[in-house]
């Protein structure tokens, strides 16, 4: 069971995604950046889902914190605008997806399920790298 963050200022967002994966995941919401960058301190994410235009602290801002700090976590961007520049700017920041509202929950889902794919990929890829290398720490002893 992955575990999923879903950031959105907008309640009907975000509670329809916490419905759509809470079956299958472990969902945490929040509904401003602040509050989920208070989560990410203590809790490891397989994917973040954010809205861009939020109160305070952006989702653009947020992007960039979970890039810096937790850079394994992809994260998929949701914004009220279609504008590809923007698309393409989130995703030259480390967006895993971007998506304009309104947008198909299956393409969301799809998403999410190819994120953790490669989360988890990341995960164990890191964690065979350092068996590896305490292994060559033992051999050498």
């Amino acid at each position: 069971m992955a575990t999923l963050l879903i950031v959105d200022d907008d309640a009907l967002i975000r509670d329809t995604l916490h419905e759509l994966f809470s079956e299958a995941h472990e969902c945490h919401t929040a509904d401003r950046a602040e509050q989920a960058l208070a989560y990410l301190e203590v809790e490891t994410y397989d994917v973040v889902l954010t809205d861009i235009a939020m109160p305070e602290l952006s989702g653009r801002e947020l992007l960039k914190q979970i890039q810096a700090k937790h850079s394994t976590t992809p994260v998929i961007v949701i914004s009220g605008l279609s504008n590809e520049a923007d698309a393409r700017a989130l995703m030259d920041l480390g967006a895993f997806a971007y998506f304009a509202k309104p947008f198909k929950l299956e393409d969301i889902e799809e998403a999410v399920d190819r994120a953790i794919a490669r989360h988890q990929a990341l995960l164990t890829s890191g964690s065979e790298k350092v068996n590896a290398a305490s292994s060559k720490v033992q051999n050498t002893e």
